[in-house]
């Protein structure tokens, strides 16, 4: 018998949350293509479902620029403002948001490089990229996205303005929103957790800063978030390096170049491989006009 290759076409009925729960899960764990194929894939007729799949697919593509170095979440973003716009839906708190973020990584990322500071970059592209901010943080449904936007108030702070002593505040505002929230946030805690660690590292209290790091490590792991542990792992082997233990420093960041090679992280790779470099991916950002 002759067996001829052919395309199969299978239908299977899976509810819209579900499938947004898996490809939430694939995409923080850094399986962007995977998720991807799993979105186009999926056939609707509604209209708001539709813009709820087209929504799920540029925050994908965002992941995939913001670890991956890609350049996709443009033209899915663009997509979701048609099918969003179809939808006639009122709450475009999560596209906005997203639109925040891809901005946010255009300004802090030039030519594939972390440039963090006001240097070089427009005035009033910051300052508007703040106030949407502020924004997001006012008109935030709930607990979690309000923790999401005065996030983002602190790396924009942070790595844009240069405001050191501005930004904590806002982290630890997301730290106990992520926290208290029903349910909790992890990624969010996550998220303060690194940054709020990098402070007390560049303030000598390293103690602190492995209390933090070592705590969103184990979030973010605990989550799945791949790409993101990887990066966390990063900063425990620079606290490795700090404490003398070049050897231990070195391995550590060894299995992340590895780890982040075999996932398509590219950028967490090369941050790695810096390091190994001699390079310290903890350095404060220059001061403006220094």
């Amino acid at each position: 018998m002759t067996n001829t290759a052919s395309t199969v076409r299978t239908a299977v009925a899976v509810s819209l949350d579900h499938l947004l729960a898996a490809v939430r899960e694939l995409r923080i764990g850094g399986r962007w293509e995977r998720a991807s194929v799993l979105l186009d894939a999926a056939e609707v007729t509604d209209p708001s479902a539709r813009a709820r799949l087209a929504v799920a697919a540029a925050e994908v593509s965002l992941e995939s620029d913001w670890f991956g170095g890609t350049s996709l979440a443009r033209a899915r973003l663009d997509a979701a403002e048609k099918a969003f716009a179809g939808a006639h839906r009122h709450d475009r708190w999560d596209l906005d948001c997203l639109w925040l973020r891809h901005d946010y990584l255009g300004l802090v990322h030039i030519d594939g490089s972390f440039r963090p500071g006001p240097d070089g970059k427009d005035p009033k592209a910051l300052a508007a990229l703040r106030s949407r901010a502020e924004n997001l943080r006012e008109r935030a449904p709930d607990d979690v996205r309000r923790g999401w936007a005065e996030m983002y108030l602190g790396l924009i702070a942070d790595n844009l303005f240069a405001e050191r002593d501005l930004a904590p505040g806002h982290y630890e505002t997301a730290l106990r929103t992520a926290d208290s929230a029903e349910p909790a946030d992890p990624l969010l805690a996550r998220e303060a957790l690194r940054h709020l660690g990098d402070h007390d590292h560049d303030h000598g209290d390293h103690a602190r800063a492995l209390e933090r790091w070592s705590r969103a490590t184990e979030l973010g792991a605990r989550a799945g978030a791949v790409p993101g542990t990887l990066s966390q792992q990063m900063l425990l082997a620079v606290l490795a390096r700090d404490a003398g233990d070049e050897a231990g420093a070195a391995a550590l960041a060894r299995e992340v170049a590895r780890w982040a090679k075999a996932i398509g992280a590219a950028d967490t790779e090369a941050q790695a491989n810096g390091f190994l470099a001699g390079v310290d991916p903890t350095a404060p950002p220059a001061e403006s006009g220094s």
